[in-house]
């Protein structure tokens, strides 16, 4: 039984356990998403195939890569992006990545993600501004993360583990830190740039280039970080959009629980987005379908959802709205909506996993997936900035 909407919603604001626990982003191979070869039922081996049809039309089915600034390793999950090192006004180091950009023409150029809805994520703090200097160079007018925090979740009871009894994020962002960043004197466009570590020398981070990350000085998402290659390593989260499966990267998230489980930096900032919004005029996000008490058990090809992903300590298997190639709304600012199966459509048997937005709204049209606690379905106030790198079909 999912406890009450305000039970839950309680949660959100305080954190008081701080215990190691693993990234629920963790390889493909505990989330069996990955298409099958074409050649499974065939009377032809593999290498009798052509190439996939994306490879022609990027709109066509196939493999893609959308955040064509890293390079993906497929065994581990994991994307090698280039590593940015701009400064505070006051001099002191910063790390960050670059994923997206409201300027189509750079996002081209640069093979990072197209993203016209970051016009209107520029309001009332929800994005921070920066001036371009001396040696390319991106200086910061404010914001910092705190890296130090110890990233803990305490489960709830078995076989409800979610929600959680207690939580407390990674890293936590200060001073109005947000990654979105408008370049005030170099067209002003919006970017997202997320921050991996803040405040520590090229030195002090060279030690990650080969070895373990110290996720007390690096964001935990970083495998590898390596200032004299300019490149950092890190681990992606699988997921479903409109029944493709994609790799996403999260980086931040408005609310603690939700920072939580996605490893994802606490960025107060974004709590200036509108949300609710999804496609209309002036949106800056997109929405994002978690499943709270979806099927579970490893090895189960119908698992999904927030329970079982603490349970097991896999992917929630999230399913995204449009992402690029497939619809013309992407956005990196994903808007969660949190489904909570019926007991009914439970006893029934309709529970199973969802892989695209509108079955999922006809299964709420139906009455099978509700809010927490029999609410209204939408938004429920959390957003998460999970820029897309890769999609499967």
């Amino acid at each position: 039984m999912i406890r009450s909407t305000q039970h839950v919603l309680s949660l959100l604001v305080a954190a008081s356990v701080s215990l190691s626990i693993p990234t629920m982003a963790r390889a493909m191979e505990d989330d069996d998403v990955a298409p099958a070869p074409p050649s499974i039922g065939a009377d032809v081996p593999l290498t009798y195939f052509g190439p996939a049809p994306s490879q022609v039309q990027k709109e066509l089915i196939g493999p893609y890569q959308l955040l064509k600034s890293g390079q993906i390793d497929h065994n581990t999950s994991t994307i090698t992006l280039p590593l940015y090192e701009g400064q505070m006004k006051d001099g002191s180091p910063v790390w960050f990545i670059v994923t997206d950009t409201s300027d189509k023409w750079n996002a081209d150029q640069l093979g990072i993600n197209h993203s016209p809805k970051l016009h209107y994520a520029n309001v009332d703090g929800a994005a921070r501004k920066a001036t371009l200097s001396k040696g390319f160079t991106l200086v910061f007018d404010n914001g910092r993360v705190d890296f130090s925090p110890k990233r803990g979740l305490t489960p709830g009871d078995a076989p409800h583990h979610f929600p959680p009894k207690d939580f407390s994020p990674g890293s936590i962002g200060k001073d109005g830190y947000s990654p979105l960043v408008e370049v005030t004197n170099a067209g002003g466009h919006i970017y997202n740039a997320p921050v991996v570590a803040q405040g520590t020398s090229a030195s002090d981070l060279e030690a990650m280039c080969e070895g373990p990350a110290n996720h007390d000085i690096v964001h935990d998402k970083v495998v590898h970080i390596c200032p004299s290659e300019g490149t950092v390593t890190m681990a992606l989260t699988p997921g479903f959009s409109f029944a493709r499966p994609v790799l996403y990267l999260s980086t931040e998230a408005n609310h603690p629980l939700a920072a939580t489980l996605e490893g994802a930096t606490l960025t107060p900032a974004l709590n200036s987005l509108q949300l609710g919004g999804d496609d209309s005029l002036f949106s800056p996000v997109e929405r994002i379908f978690v499943m709270a008490n979806g099927p579970t058990g490893t090895g189960n090809p119908q698992r999904q959802g927030l329970n079982s992903a603490i349970g097991d300590h896999a992917s929630p298997l999230n399913v995204l709205g449009g992402i690029p190639t497939v619809a013309t709304d992407y956005s990196p600012l994903w808007d969660i909506n949190l489904g909570v199966w019926t007991d009914e459509a439970i006893s029934k048997g309709y529970r199973s996993r969802m892989t695209e937005e509108f079955a999922i709204l006809g299964m709420v049209e139906k009455g099978h997936i509700t809010g927490p606690d029999g609410s209204d379905y939408g938004s429920i106030g959390m957003v998460v900035n999970c820029p897309i790198a890769f999609r499967f079909l």
